[in-house]
């Protein structure tokens, strides 16, 4: 079955990783991503009959997902205590030097990537990982492609900045994102 005969549910179920990847660099806290996944997953599949089968389907779950992870800040203005992501122990690596390199890396950038601003985070994650095309990002965002070019230019500035890593160069609004 091609993924434009594929139903919702089936779509939603390739599409998990990258729809908990992009929760993870919302909220920060995985327990939290796993519910807003699921909540969103929920509210996909309830919304069906409402997807456009000629539009992007993941697109269309990073919004839904976006939108309630803005209900749940908008709910939880005196949020309490959660779990940050570098307290995670589970990265998998061959050895175990390259572990410890690898967790290091993880932790720096990890850091680097929270002190950034939500918007810029928003728009580095959907155009480096999930490789949102810039126009596309915007979409998914409801700004102008002006604004996600100028915020991803500030959010790598920043980045470079925290890590001192240089994170790739300039892209036309129509190429596709993916490097960081």
């Amino acid at each position: 079955m091609t993924n434009d005969m594929q139903t919702v549910p089936e779509r939603l179920v390739a599409f998990l990783p990258n729809l908990r990847r992009f929760a993870i660099s919302l909220c920060r806290s995985r327990e939290l991503a796993d519910d807003l996944v699921q909540a969103a997953c929920e509210r996909a599949i309830l919304a069906a009959g409402s997807f456009a089968p000629d539009s992007r389907f993941d697109a269309w779950m990073f919004r839904i997902l976006r939108n309630l992870w803005i209900d749940h800040l908008r709910r939880q203005k005196t949020a309490g205590p959660h779990d940050d992501i570098d307290e995670a122990r589970d990265v998998s690596v061959p050895s175990g030097e390259a572990a410890a390199h690898a967790r290091m890396d993880l932790a720096e950038v990890m850091a680097a990537l929270q002190k950034l601003p939500e918007e810029q985070r928003e728009v580095l994650v959907l155009v480096c990982v999930e490789e949102f095309s810039y126009r596309d990002a915007a979409d998914v965002l409801s700004i102008p492609i002006g604004t996600v070019m100028s915020r991803l230019a500030r959010a790598r500035k920043n980045l470079m900045e925290l890590t001192g890593i240089s994170f790739g160069e300039r892209r036309s609004p129509d190429m596709k994102g993916g490097v960081l």
